[in-house]
């Protein structure tokens, strides 16, 4: 019996230690995490610099309300800011950045319509659930936000066909669909977005798990050269200590005017304390590092996987990679027996397994998890 709502589909063990990139049960069974907590421990589970920040910062003052100043807010804002071009608003999730993005774009973009896209996913309170275009999400909750339409990822005549027809005022989307099967986006999809933009679309990058590091840069559009109007970020920016934020150009500041958003515990002291020894650990040689990893990681499950028939295709961006299966039925299976072998894993859409190790993974450790799922597969 439970006390707990069954709305998780738990796991029959419990995690209770954490090292590294291990995670040990209760049995004291050693694992090798690839999940960093669905994208959140993103500096293992021993970040001393971040330990040290949460335990001085809870002996000093463990909350403070928004009503004051925070000096460690201003600090995290900062370095969030790229070079000072945004203004930061904080909060504590994913989908409460994402509701913030759609507020804000409520306000600039007033009865206009916002553009998301199919398989992508933003989160499940009813803004964020309202652009995430996923059936299994949605249904249950009509009706929904009015002013959502959809469109295929990486369809760009589909795009094209949509901002021609409708009165689009925003696109949101992710650089990489997550939930969606890791599916990076395209070049020639970026340059139609790039041109929707230079018209007075407001794009909205979902950041929240592709975000701080993960793809090799501090954030992934910066591969492409991209500036968004607005963008996300959540997960791993205080590597286990809940916190999110959504950021627009200075531009758009005065839009949320005092009164027009808030939040209680957002930029909590604990979260900021946290938050900022991730961000100054996320430095041009750590990043390189990342990318290295990446690389060579892709390389060796290339080697080890790419012979295997139910193995379709492998999918990365950094150290976010996806292995699509011929036989999508089998990917719980596979994941337990991934768990007997002690490397934990996850799946996405429908026949995908999903790779996240913590960016502090050494080369060998990765090949480690390569290898078992090489055993595995």
């Amino acid at each position: 019996m439970t006390d707990l709502l069954e709305n998780y589909s738990r796991f029959p063990f419990s995690l209770i230690k954490g090292e590294e990139v291990y995670l040990f049960d209760e049995n004291g069974k050693r694992y090798l995490d690839f999940t960093s907590g669905i994208g959140v421990m993103n500096m293992g589970y021993s970040f001393e610099a971040g330990k040290i920040a949460v335990k001085t910062q809870i002996d000093a003052l463990s909350h403070l309300s928004n009503l004051y100043q925070n000096p460690l807010q201003e600090k995290v804002a900062a370095k969030l800011s790229q070079n000072h071009e945004y203004k930061a608003f904080f909060c504590n999730s994913g989908t409460e950045a994402n509701e913030a993005a759609l507020k804000l774009t409520r306000l600039i973009k007033s009865g206009q319509k916002v553009l998301a896209f199919n398989h992508g996913f933003h989160g499940r309170t009813f803004g964020a659930m309202s652009a995430t275009m996923q059936e299994k999400i949605q249904a249950g909750f009509s009706p929904l936000l009015p002013d959502f339409v959809c469109s295929d990822y990486n369809d760009v005549d589909g795009l094209w066909q949509v901002l021609s027809n409708q009165n689009i005022g925003a696109i949101i989307l992710e650089m990489v669909q997550g939930e969606g099967g890791v599916l990076p986006i395209t070049p020639e999809f970026v340059q139609v977005l790039k041109e929707a933009q230079k018209a007075g679309i407001l794009l909205i990058i979902d950041e929240v798990q592709t975000g701080i590091g993960r793809t090799g840069k501090l954030f992934s559009f910066e591969h492409f050269g991209l500036k968004p109007d607005i963008f996300t970020v959540a997960k791993a920016l205080a590597n286990g200590i809940p916190t999110g934020a959504m950021l627009c150009k200075n531009e758009y500041a005065d839009y949320f005017s005092k009164g027009k958003h808030g939040s209680t515990f957002g930029g909590n002291p604990l979260a900021m304390a946290s938050a900022n020894e991730v961000l100054t650990a996320m430095t041009p040689d750590f990043l390189s590092e990342v990318t290295d990893k990446s690389e060579f990681f892709l390389s060796v499950l290339t080697e080890k996987l790419s012979v295997k028939s139910q193995v379709k295709a492998i999918r990365s961006v950094g150290l976010m990679l996806g292995i699509q299966l011929t036989d999508g039925q089998k990917i719980t299976e596979i994941l337990g027996m991934l768990r007997d072998e002690g490397l934990l894993a996850l799946s996405a859409g429908d026949d995908v397994i999903r790779l996240l190790p913590p960016l502090i993974m050494t080369k060998a450790e990765l090949v480690k998890g390569a290898e078992i799922l090489e055993k595995v597969l």
